[in-house]
């Protein structure tokens, strides 16, 4: 058994597309018209191959409500590693993306959040030489 597919709720797949592909940098992989949305998947050119995340519209009433729960409450929806998380939050930030502060360090690795602009917080680790 192995992931190969995770999701993360948008509240716009266009928005999201344009984010995660122009600032974050990942490629689109998969778009396929279902009705009102779209099967839309993006993966990271750095990740292993096979690996995607799918851009889910939260139109279901209680994704939004969770959705706008763990944002509000600053719990980030998913987590990315990074291999330069100072090198990273630079580039990230000149390109506009908010980080919620400076990447800070928890035991073994540093962290920094940033908003994905479709009401997601996403938190960047980068594991510490030790």
């Amino acid at each position: 058994m192995k992931v190969t597919l995770s999701s993360v709720l948008v509240d716009d797949q266009d928005r999201a597309e344009k984010f995660y592909t122009e600032k974050l940098g990942f490629e689109k992989r998969q778009d396929i018209p279902m009705g009102e949305f779209r099967w839309l998947t993006v993966a990271s050119p750095e990740g292993p191959a096979g690996v995607e995340l799918l851009l889910e519209p939260n139109a279901h009433p209680a994704a939004k409500i969770f959705q706008k729960a763990i944002f509000d409450d600053g719990i980030p929806a998913t987590v990315f590693q990074s291999a330069d998380l100072r090198a990273e939050h630079a580039r990230l930030s000149a390109l506009g993306v908010a980080f919620r502060g400076e990447p800070k360090q928890a035991g073994p690795v540093m962290i920094a959040v940033f908003e994905d602009t479709c009401g997601n917080l996403i938190q960047l680790y980068q594991v510490l030489a030790g």
